[in-house]
């Protein structure tokens, strides 16, 4: 009996700010394994939570371990995809300086102000950098603080990554770092210039970065003997939207649904407005290099919140709205009442003026659609887009879809589903160097709903 042949994969981790996440692929996209981990969080030097760098280290290691002991396997390639506007501060020996401070922590007010002042104001600087006023949201601020609060850790620094490039230096040895990642509200890019910003030059911070490289650039593993090859990581949103970009040349817009809901255009180029940037527009960088507008809506958050608020007021579980139809009469009456468009303005209603939860989550739905079209239609670019394709979790509430449809009716909705979006870009992205099969056209899922 001759040996198995062993089957040819690609391994890709997925690190989101809750799960983390392993996944192989074959050479026809399709999963043939994944595990999926949570670590507890630390605290920083201030006391506030932050990512476990070191758990996340080991993790990397420990996983890898494991699947290059499963002999039916081949391992080609191996990349990474990860939340952004997180740096990892390393020293010269590799090792991380500083914790990884988390994008949520409270930024000094003053410090934000002494750099905007010094380059033409908030406004301006914003504009310059496609970047709303995020505080430690914009990542190069963190760098910043750094250098003004701790200057001898600074000096220390020899090189800051990204997430998704730090996971990446832990296999292949190499500093770099991606546009995906740098693009996305960092306050560090000159969206103008297609450069980085003055600031970044002016501070010395542009020292600490290391050169960046092509997102489908490969490099060889750090470890004696290994054949497979490290892509350079990705920043999440960037990564799903890999799979749409390449099997999509119409123009169209993804809305990406999870706790925020993004609204991606990769065809619209018009540099931002202070009313767009005002309203949570910015640009991302395709993995291209190429400006995608986005918008954002915090509406999956508010879809938690606001289920809860009616399971609880009528005495039901939340899991009644997981698969509910649409009721058309119902939306007929209800759309009568005048809507707003603001995400918080069904939180005002008083619940008691609904017969039931499903008259009170039509409603819902009907002000959070609403809201989105709002969101959406910032960077829609009317005329230009023929389709709308929508992935995440609202792709699969039929009332979203429903209504979405109903409310852009010169454009085709679809529901788009695809396992793994964000895991299936960075295998995808780096396609030629693992795969000898061409890229499937039928990665993505399509479900059309009519207006």
């Amino acid at each position: 009996m001759g040996q198995k042949k062993r089957i040819s994969v690609v391994a890709i981790f997925d690190v989101g700010k809750t799960n983390k996440k392993l996944f192989l692929f074959d050479e026809h996209y399709q999963i043939v394994f994944e595990k999926s981990a949570r670590f507890l969080e630390t605290v920083d030097e201030d006391g506030d939570p932050c990512e476990n760098i070191e758990s996340l280290r080991l993790s990397v290691f420990d996983s890898l371990h494991e699947i290059f002991r499963k002999t039916e396997y081949e391992v080609k390639a191996i990349n990474f995809t990860a939340y952004g506007a997180s740096f990892v501060l390393i020293r010269e020996d590799g090792q991380p300086l500083t914790p990884l401070y988390n994008y949520l922590k409270e930024y000094p007010q003053a410090l934000k102000d002494e750099l905007h002042n010094q380059y033409g104001g908030l406004e301006q600087f914003s504009l310059d950098t496609a970047s709303p006023d995020l505080g430690s949201l914009n990542s190069g601020l963190q760098l910043y603080r750094v250098k003004k609060e701790r200057p001898s850790v600074f000096a220390e620094i020899h090189s800051a990554l990204h997430l998704p490039q730090y996971l990446s230096f832990l296999l292949s040895g190499k500093l770099y770092s991606d546009q995906t990642s740098i693009g996305c509200h960092t306050a560090l890019w000159d969206y103008n210039k297609q450069a980085y910003h003055q600031w970044v030059k002016d501070t010395g911070v542009e020292e600490k970065l290391a050169p960046i490289v092509q997102a489908d650039e490969v490099f060889a593993a750090n470890f004696p003997g290994s054949t497979f090859l490290i892509g350079s990581g990705l920043h999440d949103s960037s990564s799903a939207l890999i799979p749409y970009l390449l099997n999509f040349h119409e123009p169209f817009v993804l809305i990406s649904t999870g706790t925020w809901c993004i609204s991606l255009n990769p065809f619209n180029h018009d540099s931002l407005t202070k009313s767009e940037l005002e309203q949570d527009c910015l640009f991302y960088l395709s993995y291209a290099g190429d400006p995608v507008k986005a918008s954002r809506l915090f509406a999956g958050n508010e879809h938690d919140v606001q289920t809860k608020r009616i399971a609880d007021h009528f005495g039901v579980t939340t899991a009644k709205f997981r698969n509910m139809e649409i009721d058309w009469s119902m939306i007929d009456t209800l759309s009568k009442d005048v809507l707003s468009d603001e995400l918080s303005a069904f939180s005002k209603i008083d619940l008691s003026r609904f017969a039931d939860y499903k008259e009170a989550y039509h409603s819902f739905m009907l002000h959070l659609v609403k809201s989105q079209v709002k969101s959406t239609n910032l960077i829609m670019k009317s005329g230009s887009v023929s389709r709308v394709f929508v992935d995440g979790g609202f792709s699969k509430n039929s009332i979203y879809m429903n209504l979405l449809a109903r409310e852009y009716p010169e454009v085709e909705v679809y529901a788009a589903s695809m396992a793994q979006a964000t895991a299936v870009g960075a295998a995808l992205v780096i396609h030629k160097h693992w795969n000898s099969l061409p890229v499937p056209n039928n990665l993505i899922e399509l479900r059309f709903y009519r207006a």
